[in-house]
């Protein structure tokens, strides 16, 4: 008989699901009531999703894709359906687990605004150099 006192873990695919929603809610530029109001949720509702509190029906999933232009899969798996998102299978894990930080989204917004190609160049060497890395 399971104990209704133990607090309820999140379940791993869910907070899968939740993380992937987040970051593609997120390189949109989406508010998380932005995307409520698209899919007809309270922005609480949204964060739940996004920590895995709560499980997304499938229904609801497939109104989240259609609003953030993916198919169902992206949620679920790196290798379908996400090929835009994600790196090859062979980059290296640590690329990875980065590409999926608030620093690494934040990154990639900020420079996304730079429309200068000449300053985006620069800010590429920039930040070579301070990793201490060649610059080509």
């Amino acid at each position: 008989m399971l104990d209704q006192s133990m607090p309820k873990t999140p379940d791993a695919v869910d907070v899968r699901v939740g993380g992937r929603i987040r970051l593609k809610r997120k390189l949109m530029g989406l508010s998380q009531t932005e995307l409520a109001d698209g899919i007809g949720v309270s922005f609480q509702q949204v964060q739940k999703y996004e920590q895995g509190r709560n499980r997304v029906g499938s229904s609801r999933l497939q109104r989240i894709a259609d609003m953030l232009g993916v198919p169902v899969a992206f949620f679920f798996d790196e290798g379908q359906g996400a090929e835009a998102d994600t790196p090859p299978p062979a980059a290296d894990d640590h690329f990875r687990q980065f590409l999926y930080t608030a620093e690494a989204l934040d990154l990639v917004n900020a420079f996304r605004k730079v429309e200068d190609a000449n300053l985006r160049r620069k800010i590429v060497s920039l930040v070579k150099t301070l990793a201490r890395e060649p610059v080509e």
